[in-house]
């Protein structure tokens, strides 16, 4: 039977790569940053890391899951419920909810777990789910592991999340679930608006703060913090593997009566080892790191006006973001891949986005700030797009317009 399977996988694989959809994993030497090194041993600047902080090579965190492996162990060889939970665990669950604003907090070993068990243990055939149409992957195979009735409504548009909610009027509960900042291109959901429409129509509202933690807001508190919401959101999901120290670890935080039902039925917290002693330590570090000062999340924001301005000055299509995520389009997937190329060569290290991870015709080049970027690495980061793009000769049309981020 293999070699039949086998067959087909090969002509699969040979399709993707004819169609420019093939995707090959760089090898990095060195620890994360924004200098790192590759395979061939040459030091490039990193443009594609979630490492919006810059703390994933952090001295005091490294020191904090140092110390936490000596005196805790390597790991807990178990789940939470039976004989994994330690103190550590306890007390990083504590700062989350204070970060946020929350009654409490549930770990899971990623976030893609946290949003893969928070649906099923709440919701029943009888409620209804209303999901935004960009919203992570992570999210859409969470809800489809649910009965709950499903809506979705298009992207950040609340003219269809009202009539979508109108709609699901007839279930029992409704829930609304968006990410905070779509991943893909750095816009923020109109949380505000998302909210005065859940209390018109007696709906809860969920949203996934991976890629706002820690960026969005003065204090990096995310989208609550944005909107003066901070509290007032029954369910926050979120990751420790990007500005939170960029290892491993996901939560869902919110209100109390939702954690205690999770702790007792969520499938990925009752079946999955707890993250290691190490780990915690590290994310307990980090929080009180950030409620000592909140100089990286300046820095990172004012980094990350500098190089958008400076990009629509150079003429690239951006599109409009609020986040530390930079979309660079370019719409063919065989483009991005070459520009990529050319910007390693450049000393740059991005990657080009494409089918299936973005729409069809909608490829592009993410570029990630960092607060570990100085300005003389942004203006060489926009050089070298400026010379591959010209190489390229894609149609570079300068602006002198940029949207501040807040």
């Amino acid at each position: 039977m293999y070699q039949n399977f086998k067959s087909f996988l090969s002509e699969e694989l040979a399709s993707i790569e004819q169609a420019g959809l093939y995707k090959n994993e760089r090898i990095i030497l060195s620890p994360q940053g924004a200098i790192i090194k590759v395979s061939d041993g040459k030091e490039v600047l990193n443009f594609c890391a979630n490492n919006y902080l810059g703390l994933s090579n952090h001295n005091a965190l490294k020191e904090a899951a140092k110390s936490a492996i000596d005196s805790h162990g390597y790991g807990v060889s178990s789940v939470r419920f039976i004989c994994g939970t330690q103190d550590l665990h306890k007390q990083l669950e504590a700062k989350i909810a204070k970060f946020f604003g929350t009654e409490d907090t549930i770990l899971y070993a990623a976030c893609f777990d946290a949003n893969g068990g928070v649906f099923e243990p709440l919701l029943t055939e009888e409620d209804a789910i209303i999901s935004d149409s960009l919203n992570h992957a992570s999210i859409i195979d969470g809800v489809r592991l649910c009965k709950a009735q499903r809506f979705r409504y298009a992207n950040a548009d609340m003219e269809d999340l009202e009539n979508q909610l109108k709609k699901a009027q007839a279930q029992r509960f409704r829930l609304i679930v968006t990410d905070a900042v779509f991943s893909m291109d750095g816009n923020v959901a109109p949380l505000d608006k998302i909210y005065k429409l859940a209390e018109k129509y007696n709906a809860m509202v969920m949203i996934d703060e991976s890629h706002s933690a820690g960026v969005v807001g003065k204090t990096g508190r995310g989208v609550t913090e944005l909107f003066n919401l901070k509290g007032k959101i029954e369910i926050i999901t979120g990751t420790l593997g990007k500005a939170f120290g960029g290892a491993i670890g996901g939560f869902t935080t919110g209100k109390k009566e939702i954690i205690e039902l999770l702790r007792q039925r969520s499938r990925p917290y009752l079946f999955s080892n707890s993250i290691p002693p190490m780990v915690a330590a590290a994310g307990i570090k980090m929080f009180e790191m950030m409620d000592e000062s909140n100089d990286l999340q300046i820095k990172l924001h004012e980094n990350t006006t500098y190089f958008v301005k400076g990009m629509k000055a150079a003429g690239f299509d951006i599109k409009p973001t609020e986040s530390a995520i930079c979309a660079v389009m370019l719409y063919d997937a065989k483009l991005s891949q070459e520009m990529a190329t050319r910007l390693l060569k450049e000393g740059i290290y991005v990657i080009g986005f494409y089918f299936p991870v973005v729409p069809k015709n909608q490829a592009r080049i993410r570029v990630q700030i960092s607060a570990a970027h100085e300005k003389e690495q942004l203006d060489k980061c926009i050089a070298a797009f400026t010379k591959v793009g010209n190489q390229l000769n894609l149609p570079l049309t300068p602006s002198k317009g940029v949207r501040k981020l807040k």
